[in-house]
Parts: structure tokens; C-alpha cells; sequence
């Protein structure tokens, strides 16, 4: 029952914040700190599944060869500018590849 009670508080919880970007005055959204702030968000929290995703296997943290090297691809590939798909097929593909390998 616990659960069901967490996953209810949640999807409260998100349905708020939704109402509340949806009710909020336009002054607010048009000041700059906010329009700052919104615009970084997504970045870190990307960033912040990159990283768990990449370095974290279960509770622990462990360098794992392919995965960083999957990460390194697609670096590599952001920075020649590929487009968002290509630069998700070429980390997977390296990682995979190095997987396959036994590395």
C-alpha cells in the first residue's frame, strides 16, 4: 500500500508543477533569471542521467571500458557537429562493438 501511496504523491506532485508553469504570471516568466534558469535545467539534468548511466551500476560506481568509450564516441561525434540520432548510434554502436569483443 506504501507504494501505491508514494505513486500517487508523485504524479500529484508533477501534475502541481505542471499547473503551476501553466498559472504562473507572465512577469515571472519573462524575468531573466527564470528564463536563465529554465533554459539550464534540461541540460543538467541530462547530464546528470549521462553520468548515473554511464558510471553507476546499481548503487555502485564502476568504470566500465565500453561505456565510457561509447561516451567518448559520442563526444567526439557532438563535436563534429553530427546530428542528436547519429551521435546515439555511434555511442551505441562502440559500445556494443566493445562489448562484443570481451573488452
Amino acid at each position: 500500500m506504501a507504494v501505491w501511496i508514494a505513486v500517487v504523491a508523485t504524479g500529484l506532485g508533477c501534475y502541481a508543477l505542471k499547473l503551476t508553469g501553466l498559472v504562473a504570471p507572465q512577469r515571472v516568466l519573462d524575468d531573466e533569471r527564470v528564463r536563465r534558469f529554465t533554459a539550464l535545467v534540461p541540460v543538467a539534468l541530462l547530464t546528470a542521467l549521462v553520468a548515473v548511466q554511464t558510471l553507476a551500476h546499481g548503487r555502485t560506481l564502476e568504470l566500465n571500458g565500453p561505456r565510457l568509450a561509447g561516451l567518448a564516441a559520442a563526444v567526439v561525434a557532438l563535436l563534429l557537429r553530427a546530428p542528436f540520432l547519429v551521435v546515439l548510434v555511434v555511442a551505441a554502436v562502440v559500445a556494443a562493438g566493445l562489448r562484443a569483443l570481451g573488452v
